[in-house]
This record gives C-alpha cells, sequence and structure tokens, in this order.
C-alpha cells in the first residue's frame, strides 16, 4: 500500500489480521521493509505495520531536504492517516533513532520500545577520527577531491541524497533518551562494529528502566545472525509488558 507524505510515495505494508495490538517495524539505512520479515514470520499471531523509509525499497526518492525528525514527522503522519492510536515500535540501526524520537516526543503513541543494534548516539572518537576531518577539510579548501572520503554508506549514495545522510548520521539523540517513559528492550549484537556494544550500554544507562540483552555471535544485524536468541528474547519482553 501507498501514502504520499509531502510528495513523496511511502510504501507500507500490513501482516496480520488478528486483535492482538500492533507493532511498528522500522528498517535500517540502505535496507527496505523486507529485512525484518523474519521477525514477523517469527510472530505470526501478531499484527505488525512494515514501512519502506525512502529513498529504500519501493518508496520515492526525493527526499533531498529531509532530515531525522522529517522521518519521524512522516511516521506520525502515517499513522494518523492509518487511525493508529498505540502500537509496540522496534527499531533496527537509523530505524532505531526514529523508533527513539517517537518514544520520545510522541509517547501517547508508543506502548513498547524495542532498540536493535540502534544508532542516533554521540560516537567516541579516536584522535586520528579527527586528523582525516581536518585533512579532509583541507584538501577540499584547496579545491581537491577525496574519493575516499566518509562512510562506504556515505560514498554509495546519490550525489543528491549525501547532504540527507550527513544530516542523519551527525543528529545525536543522547538527551532524547531521557525523555522515553515506555518500557524499552534493547538487544545488539556482541560482535557488533557499525553500532558497537558501548553504545548499547549508553542506551541502557540513558532509558530509564530499560533492559538490556546482548547476543553472542551476532553482529549489526542480531535478528539475523541469532534469531532464535532474538526472538527469544523480544517475546519475553512483548509477554512481560
Amino acid at each position: 500500500m501507498v501514502y504520499s507524505y509531502s510528495g513523496v510515495k511511502i510504501y507500507f505494508k500490513r501482516y496480520g489480521k488478528t486483535s492482538s495490538r500492533l507493532t511498528l517495524l522500522l528498517h535500517g539505512w540502505g535496507c527496505d521493509g523486507k529485512s525484518l520479515e523474519g521477525i514477523v514470520r517469527s510472530f505470526p499471531k501478531r499484527n505488525f505495520l512494515v514501512v519502506d523509509f525512502p529513498p529504500f525499497g519501493k518508496s520515492g526518492k526525493n527526499i533531498e531536504r529531509w532530515n531525522i525528525f522529517t522521518y519521524v514527522n512522516m511516521v506520525i503522519s502515517l499513522c494518523e492517516h492509518l487511525g493508529i492510536k498505540r502500537c509496540d515500535v522496534l527499531g533496527h540501526s537509523f530505524g532505531g533513532r526514529v523508533a527513539l524520537l517517537l518514544a520520545a516526543l510522541r509517547p501517547p503513541l508508543v506502548t513498547s520500545l524495542t532498540l536493535v543494534d540502534a544508532a542516533g548516539l554521540k560516537p567516541k572518537r579516536k584522535l586520528s577520527y579527527y586528523f582525516k576531518v581536518f585533512r579532509y577539510k583541507l584538501s577540499k579548501k584547496f579545491g581537491r577531491k577525496n574519493q575516499n572520503a566518509g562512510s562506504e554508506d556515505y560514498r554509495n549514495m546519490p550525489d543528491n541524497l549525501k547532504a540527507v545522510f550527513v544530516e542523519v548520521v551527525n543528529a545525536h539523540l543522547d538527551e532524547y533518551c531521557l525523555l522515553v517513559a515506555a518500557p524499552t528492550l534493547i538487544i545488539f549484537g556482541k560482535e557488533d562494529n557499525a553500532t558497537p556494544i558501548y553504545m548499547a550500554k549508553r542506551f541502557h544507562s540513558l532509558i530509564k528502566g530499560s533492559q538490556l540483552v546482548i547476543l553472542e555471535d551476532a553482529g549489526h544485524f542480531s535478528f539475523l545472525d541469532s534469531p532464535l536468541s532474538f526472538t527469544r528474547a523480544l517475546n519475553k519482553f512483548w509477554e512481560e509488558i
């Protein structure tokens, strides 16, 4: 199904026809809703709403001026369009950014929050990082282009969308964690290199009453790397709330 937000096509899909509560699934950057279908299959008795964040999946591509709050407002608008007033929210990586802000800024909407290998916290930086940034800015000042500048995600983005990506990754949401009141589960893979374990522990320390689960032998896609352990932890959390 398709919804239009600010002239951009938003593709979404609903699963389940039972009377059970609804779960909103929010995918990571560079992925689409299909990446989370394993979670849907693991809980056949639950209702799910899965969204493709633009410019990914079947959603529109014209998002040159979007930022993290545009994505949040888009999800809120979609929920209002569908008449959704309460739901459990699960976000993976970039989707965790959006899920966190939904819980912090629209608490009546979020029954529970699950952050899976979530991004959004200010990262720890080594001195070498700041040296690379300085060198890049210096090269840019003198008109030299470094083809290897930035992360792999950044380099793979079309030029007209790179500003959106920079805006998103530089939005540090640490302070918003303090506003989250919904029951919260934090699940991270121990071998996650994209959003390291120290971020999981910081989420846990900032979000009052949150639960933290670290999955062994799992990386940034912990729900794919350790599906049984992931499903068990998520099911336990949902049964308790």
